[in-house]
């Protein structure tokens, strides 16, 4: 609030020195400025801080948005919340749903070995490709798309043995439905373990390391 009080009263002073109080001080700019400038300029500024020190914080508040809305300048984007056990606890209950149970298996599968963080950059791969064009409009459509994740063609039954990491996936799926930030993986589309190099990763730009995933951007998506 401080900072707040002291920006808006120095844009205050320069409305001031525009008017009659300026034009004492080019008057005496005039005759001897090296001799009543400085003396001119610390009357005039005491007599601001005085007059806006006097002003309720409302009305400071008031006048440095109407700076803001006139200079076009918004607030700061907030910061993106810390992934950690913290953060996953805060997150309700997911109400089941198709698309949902797409996303959470896809973490659970791919996955649910990685750290939290890990399985939030997963799931930003996925609903990238739904935001690119070349891929399915839908979860379901890109997790079930063919040859994209090996759990989906590997031949084995995707059966889910471990409820534990389950629950963990299914919250962080649910977290990533409701608007939370992709911000780990630059816009990410593909995504391999360190264990493998596709060919594809030769030509991608790799975007993040999390984990034990490797991250890249398809070139126009």
């Amino acid at each position: 609030m401080c900072l707040l009080k002291t920006w808006v009263r120095s844009a205050v002073a320069l409305t001031f020195l525009s008017g009659a109080a300026f034009a004492d001080v080019t008057v005496s700019q005039s005759n001897d400025p090296t001799a009543s400038l400085g003396g001119h300029l610390s009357a005039l500024l005491g007599a601001e801080r005085t007059a806006l020190g006097s002003l309720p914080t409302h009305r400071l508040e008031a006048m440095a948005g109407a700076v803001k809305r006139a200079t076009g300048k918004a607030d700061a984007a907030p910061a993106a919340p810390r992934l950690d056990e913290r953060w996953l606890a805060t997150q309700p209950v997911p109400a089941a749903s198709r698309e949902w149970q797409c996303l959470a298996t896809a973490l659970y599968f791919e996955a649910r070995g990685e750290p939290i963080e890990g399985q939030v950059a997963v799931a930003e791969v996925i609903l990238n490709r739904v935001d690119s064009p070349g891929y399915p409009r839908s979860i379901c459509g890109v997790v079930h798309q063919g040859g994209q994740f090996s759990y989906t063609f590997d031949g084995q039954p995707d059966t889910i043995r471990e409820k534990a990491a389950f629950q963990r996936a299914g919250k962080i799926a649910a977290a990533m439905l409701a608007g939370a930030p992709r911000a780990l993986t630059q816009g990410a589309t593909h995504f391999h373990t360190r264990a493998v190099r596709p060919g594809w990763a030769h030509r991608f730009p790799r975007t993040a390391a999390i984990g034990g995933h490797l991250f890249y951007r398809q070139p126009g998506s």
